[in-house]
């Protein structure tokens, strides 16, 4: 497993990552959301609601592996979408998934990185 998804874990184990479509909304609207995390197989829907959320609220969104891979890495049977509320564990992933070349990156906002 990457470093990328064993990080995946890691928030999860801190409490700093936050999965599934309801309660990632509910972490936008709480603007407590620094970081999306979406499958690369979610449906064409899911894709669209969160692309539009990403750049309606200018939160940093990247598109990474499938959901099994992303569900497995948080201990769920799947996940099409993950928002993770840690400034620093946010950072972190988005360099991981760059520099593993894991992501192919939708939104761009780095200053909210810090916030």
């Amino acid at each position: 497993m990457s470093k990328f998804y064993s990080l995946l874990g890691l928030c999860k184990k801190a409490g700093k990552l936050v999965g599934g479509e309801v309660a990632v909304e509910n972490a936008i609207r709480q603007k407590s959301a620094i970081l999306l995390i979406l499958a690369e197989d979610a449906s064409g829907n899911t894709k669209k609601k969160f692309n539009n959320s990403a750049a309606y609220y200018k939160i940093p969104l990247v598109e990474v592996g499938e959901k099994n891979d992303l569900g497995r890495a948080v201990g769920e049977e799947f996940r099409a979408i993950l928002a993770i509320t840690d400034a620093g564990f946010a950072k972190k992933l988005k360099e991981l998934a760059e520099g593993e070349k894991v992501v192919k990156e939708i939104g761009k906002n780095d200053s909210s990185f810090g916030k």
